[in-house]
């Protein structure tokens, strides 16, 4: 079987699948109107209110014992469940006589095929609702909750998809690869995989046809699953892999190819937790701080101040661990961001985005409450369309934290499309006295690239939205899969553009999209002309040791290949074939 690879490594072992989800009551046509008395009503909307409190409380708790993607994505999956407009509906549907179950069920239908018409980065969390709608079902009707299996031998997860909650939850112990029918390369289910380190494979025909306990191999590097294998051979193939792995593990960095030339390796971080584990590394800095992941959950704008605390919880361990002699020491386990910057300015790449609030990442003071197609709509930069001061005060903001720290952070704007709106971004970052940049995601900017560089003083590639809007393909749809991959030599082009327009202009266009996570494409993103490459912190000791056995003239060659291939599958065995 083939699909989409997403997280490389090799695993055998006996398939299993998620718990059943729990039986859903039947939907009556009226919504279940009537079948409730009137004097029990408020009892009913008391109870459904209760079971999805309960259910946001528990994701809320998981969400703070993890870190990272896997803290958001289960931070997301609880809003959904205490989401006002979601409540409202299902008040209406009790107070017109539904049971508490049935009201609930109806909602959630309800929203999700208003999610499902939406398309884009909407349509994803179709399965974000349904798995909520399940846990508040399963809550009232004292059914299980939904959620993996823990097996007793170490397994391969096959499912349809899995729902964010799921896969937050994964032990990589014990599950040691995952298949999935649906999602896509870019999908909760791909992001958090690849912040376990679980070879992951999505987008699989037929896996639907898998059952329980039939052995599979697992390839997640070229995205094949095979069934019933030679156990001897298998076992090899996992040998070598963990072999590799084991290398990949020894990586210290700091990032290098063959020939000894030094190559910046950042990490993409959410907070300051997941900021701290990224300093304790060998992460060189930070190449994208992705702000709004900090307040999803906040309806009302923090003030100055409040953001400052947080940006500069985020920035203050790379500073302690630059001024106590560079990573991998261990002294990035602080932070308190509070006058760390008295010892006097920090040399340390550190880039912030901006508020990239909007389409999956709904912020409740930024972002517009429905639009037909968010995707495509005020997300972004753009929001700032609808309030300048969202941008001034973040900007303040990080320059009090800088100030704090003694950085001097580069900062960018997500969704640029016109150089208009980069040239002004650009006069607002260093009228704070940063560092500006704008990310190129939008094919317009990679397209004229040359004339964005005369505004700005670096790019950064978010290849996930690249490739989306160069396909015309939903990053999310599993059926889109195969066009909505980074090997796509249009996608590749586009990024060899860009870079070219930054070597001739002398300034750095790094690539901070999951791309970057995936090491034959690292090389072939050195190849391209990138200058750095950011990826989840636990990705890059894997990208790291693959880097240091190409030289930069290999990575031309396999970047060269790539290019000229008509599909993704054969531009990753060309890259291969060049890179051994």
């Amino acid at each position: 079987m083939r699909g989409t690879p997403v997280v490389p490594g090799v695993a055998v072992g006996p398939v299993v699948r998620p718990a059943p989800r729990p039986v859903l009551p039947e939907v009556p046509a009226d919504g279940g109107a009537g079948a409730v008395p009137e004097d029990a009503r408020d009892a009913e909307l008391e109870r459904a209110r209760a079971s999805a409190a309960a259910v946001a409380e528990r994701l809320r708790v998981r969400a703070e014992a993890t870190t990272g993607d896997a803290a958001a994505v289960l931070q997301a999956t609880a809003q959904l469940a205490a989401d006002r407009g979601f409540l409202v509906e299902v008040r209406k549907r009790t107070r017109a006589g539904a049971a508490a179950d049935v009201a609930v069920t109806g909602a959630a239908e309800k929203f999700a095929q208003m999610f499902a018409a939406m398309g884009g980065l909407m349509a994803d969390r179709v399965t974000d609702l349904h798995d909520v709608r399940d846990r508040v079902v399963a809550d009232l009707t004292g059914q299980p909750q939904p959620g993996v299996p823990r097996p007793d031998v170490a397994s391969v997860l096959v499912a349809e998809d899995l729902a964010p909650a799921d896969t937050a939850g994964l032990d990589p112990a014990r599950v040691r690869a995952l298949v999935t029918r649906g999602g896509g390369p870019t999908g909760h289910t791909a992001i958090i995989a690849r912040q376990l380190g679980i070879p992951c494979v999505v987008a699989v025909e037929g896996a639907q046809a898998l059952a329980e306990g039939d052995m599979v191999l697992v390839d997640g590097t070229t995205g094949t699953v095979q069934v019933d294998p030679d156990l001897e051979h298998a076992a090899g193939r996992v040998e070598a892999d963990r072999a590799a792995r084991a290398a990949a593990a020894a990586w210290r960095g700091p990032g290098r190819l063959g020939d000894g030339t030094p190559f910046p390796l950042l990490a993409n971080v959410a907070d300051g937790a997941a900021a701290r584990a990224a300093a304790a590394g060998p992460a060189e800095g930070v190449g994208l701080f992705r702000t709004e992941l900090c307040f999803l959950g906040t309806a009302v704008e923090p003030d100055v101040e409040a953001q400052a605390a947080v940006y500069a919880e985020v920035l203050a361990p790379f500073a302690e661990r630059a001024r106590a002699g560079g990573p991998g020491d261990g002294s990035g386990s602080g932070g308190s961001g509070d006058g760390s910057g008295d010892d006097g300015p920090v040399d340390v790449k550190l880039v912030l985005r901006t508020l990239d609030a909007g389409s999956d990442k709904p912020i409740a003071y930024a972002t517009p409450e429905h639009e037909e197609n968010p995707s495509l709509g005020v997300r972004g930069l753009r929001v700032v369309r609808r309030d300048p001061g969202l941008l001034e005060r973040q900007l303040d903001a990080v320059a009090l934290a800088a100030e704090r720290t003694g950085l001097r952070p580069w900062v960018m704007a997500p969704m640029v499309a016109t150089e208009a709106e980069a040239k002004g971004f650009a006069a607002a970052v260093r009228a704070r006295g940063l560092v500006p940049g704008v990310m190129v995601e939008v094919p317009s900017v990679a397209l004229l690239a040359a004339r964005f560089l005369h505004h700005v003083d670096f790019l950064s590639i978010g290849t996930n939205d690249l490739t989306q809007y160069a396909m015309a393909a939903d990053r999310l749809s599993s059926d889109l899969a195969d066009l909505n991959d980074p090997w796509q030599p249009a996608v590749l082009a586009l990024v060899a553009m860009t870079a070219l327009a930054g070597q001739r202009a002398g300034k750095p266009v790094g690539v901070c999209g999951e791309a970057a996570a995936d090491p034959l494409l690292a090389c072939v993103l050195v190849g391209l002309g990138v200058t750095s490459l950011s990826a989840a912190a636990a990705a890059l000791p894997a990208v790291g040791a693959r880097l240091q056995t190409a030289t930069p003239e290999r990575c031309r060659a396999a970047a060269s290949a790539a290019l000229a291939a008509p599909d993704p599958a054969a531009a990753r065995a060309a890259a291969l074939a060049e890179l051994g």
